[in-house]
């Protein structure tokens, strides 16, 4: 990292102006110069500068930190123990607030990665937009990972066009740099992951297999198993529901090899997902409830299997069946109330209690007023095609055909939207 970004970087993180930092030492023009990298200052100013940002110059605990930092970025790349991650974090901006060290500038980029894995999105977006001011200096490698991290940012905020965007440019900058294998395909599969929300079903398989190919050279079968659960899901869509079925038995075996429970537990949502589509109500219940019955996995799987196996006993007529599962939705909810999905899903559980036991003055009323509105903003399609067309038809049985017509209506824009993704 050139020493004019690097001092730049730290004036803008200790909040001092130009000003502050130049006064006594150089002029503020010279000290822009030196900043955005169009003259090169003596070793007596550099050591001045830095003396005022209370930084040292320390070659030997700069090699400590490079090591350090290797192994930090290490952990943001795979799952680990949060408080491992935290902890080497904290230790690593301890030294890097007092020595000068090459590897600032990357540890500053990887902190959005960090920020996204912890969950804290404002912590996330404050960290690009305090970056977003020296990002002009960055070389191929901080910008590659400028480019995913802000692609990351975007998607966890249902942006998928802009992250794409940011992936692409990221990618257009592998062969510019020196990039592992590993990384390389963990760049891939992230791209397949978003055409996959784009709905771009053969960019998907594309992106899917050469992300596969690497990982089974490595043999990282969790990740070749994610790269099957995404094959899957694209067959499926495009109705090749034999290869869909042998990815995601690929997945689920390779899940219990490897006692992955996350792993197992998607592929059997995928699975009873796959079987409600073709008409197989009880392959679908079956691997539902293979699906809500482990502790194991997060909060937010359980929730998905729970309400997608609600909406199938409610569309068999199973009513009984289906008060049974919003019991169990009902206790995930109390312990989900502080997360950012509580909300869908409170809603989703309750308009299924209002409907099953005829409260339609209800469920109207939860539906149009904060489901939709919620399913909109969220772009929550195959939901909002779901409600819309209940609505629909609880209007229709009860003459109300105007406000059928609407709903029918939105539910066919909505499919269109899909369809011309």
């Amino acid at each position: 990292m050139e020493i004019g970004s690097f001092i730049k970087l730290q004036r803008v993180k200790k909040g001092m102006t130009q000003e502050e930092l130049a006064e006594g030492i150089v002029s503020m023009s010279y000290l822009s110069k030196i900043e955005n990298l169009r003259t090169e200052a003596s070793p007596e100013v550099i050591s001045m500068l830095c003396t005022r940002l209370g930084i040292e110059l320390d070659s030997e605990t700069n090699i400590t930190i490079k090591e350090k930092c290797e192994q930090w970025f290490n952990l943001l790349f795979e799952v680990n123990d949060k408080e491992e991650l935290i902890e080497m974090y904290n230790e690593l901006s301890e030294l890097m607030a007092l020595v000068r060290s090459d590897s600032l500038m990357l540890f500053e980029i990887h902190k959005i990665r960090y920020f996204l894995v912890l969950k804290q999105f404002d912590n996330a977006l404050e960290q690009i937009n305090s970056l977003n001011e020296v990002s002009g200096t960055f070389d191929n490698l901080h910008l590659f990972y400028w480019y995913k991290f802000k692609g990351n940012y975007a998607f966890f905020n249902n942006e998928y066009n802009q992250a794409m965007k940011s992936f692409k440019l990221a990618e257009d900058k592998v062969n510019q740099i020196h990039l592992s294998d590993s990384e390389l395909a963990d760049l891939q599969y992230t791209i397949a992951v978003t055409h996959s929300k784009l709905l771009n079903t053969l960019e998907v398989i594309e992106y899917s297999n050469k992300a596969i190919d690497i990982f089974q050279k490595e043999y990282n079968f969790i990740r070749c198993a994610q790269c099957h659960i995404l094959l899957g899901i694209s067959y499926r869509r495009i109705k090749m529901y034999e290869k869909a079925i042998k990815h995601y038995n690929l997945a689920k075996h390779l899940g219990e090899l490897n006692k992955n429970n996350t792993i197992i537990q998607l592929t059997n949502q995928n699975l009873g997902y796959l079987y409600s589509a073709i008409g197989d109500s009880k392959e679908a219940i079956k691997h539902y409830l293979d699906a809500i019955d482990s502790e194991e996995v997060g909060l937010n799987e359980r929730l998905i299997a729970t309400t997608n196996l609600i909406k199938e006993y409610y569309r068999i007529y199973n009513f009984e069946k289906a008060l049974e599962v919003i019991e169990k939705a009902k206790k995930l909810l109390d312990l989900a109330k502080n997360n950012v999905f509580y909300e869908l899903y409170y809603y989703i559980v309750h308009s299924y209690i209002y409907a099953i036991n005829e409260q339609y003055e209800q469920f109207t009323t939860l539906v149009i007023e904060d489901l939709i509105p919620y399913l909109k903003k969220h772009k929550d399609h195959g939901n909002l095609i779901l409600f819309s067309n209940m609505l629909a038809k609880y209007f229709e049985s009860v003459g109300k055909y105007k406000d059928s017509v609407k709903y029918y209506k939105l539910a066919n824009l909505t499919y269109e939207e899909i369809v011309n993704l």
